[in-house]
């Protein structure tokens, strides 16, 4: 598959994943994080043609410069994938200003500054994918999620808006929806029996972005299965 992935959050769980899954099927995957140690470590696993890129997504002008690179390096950009999220839990007046800023600058706004990156590009070609990785949080509010969950209800929101912008347009937005993995997120809570393998997302990820003939996958909800098999 010749095609140029980009996916932020690369360095571990399902931005991790999801590098090996593309960078499997022949694709140059470009891993971009906030922490090259762990980008490297990932890529240590890797076959094929990659390239790692450090950087803040919460910074517009950062996530310029690094998407500028990745062109001239690497060629255009086909898919990609809106991996990177932070999260603080914990009761809304507990919670820092620090925190706070965190959540929705690197959700929501890094989300945003790395989707403008693309979208020129991508509609002069008419053609390309962008992936937001949203969580169930997107979907509804949860206890000692509130600022979280607002960030997610951010992203969704963006995302049902970008699609409706790109409607006359051959490039295709998809939401993910997904609920509690095996990640550094998620580690150490009390239900972390029935956290999903970010291995499974990313093959439902995979799987329902696969262009079809008059079939159009816009979002897709994941939820733990609180069953034990």
């Amino acid at each position: 598959m010749d095609m140029n992935v980009v996916i932020t959050g690369a360095g571990s769980g399902l931005g991790a994943s999801l590098v090996k899954k593309y960078s499997d099927l022949g694709c140059h995957v470009c891993l971009l994080g906030r922490t090259s140690t762990k980008l490297i470590r990932t890529a240590e696993t890797l076959t094929n043609n990659h390239s790692i890129y450090e950087v803040d997504v919460s910074s517009k002008q950062d996530v310029a410069k690094v998407m500028q690179l990745i062109k001239e390096e690497v060629g255009a950009i086909d898919v990609l994938i809106n991996n990177a999220g932070v999260g603080t839990f914990d009761l809304a007046e507990n919670l820092s200003e620090e925190s706070i800023h965190q959540m929705i600058d690197i959700n929501l706004k890094g989300t945003i500054f790395c989707t403008q990156e693309v979208l020129d590009d991508m509609k002069k070609r008419n053609q390309g994918y962008i992936v937001n990785i949203i969580s169930l949080s997107g979907k509804r509010g949860k206890v000692t999620e509130s600022v979280y969950s607002a960030s997610k209800f951010g992203v969704r929101g963006f995302t049902e808006s970008l699609a409706l912008e790109l409607e006359p347009t051959a490039i295709r937005i998809f939401g993910a929806y997904m609920g509690n993995m095996k990640t550094e997120l998620w580690r150490g809570a009390s239900t972390e029996e029935t956290f999903m393998e970010p291995d499974d997302v990313a093959d439902i990820i995979m799987e329902n972005i696969k262009p079809r003939k008059n079939i159009l996958v816009e979002e897709v909800v994941i939820k733990n299965d609180k069953n034990k098999h």
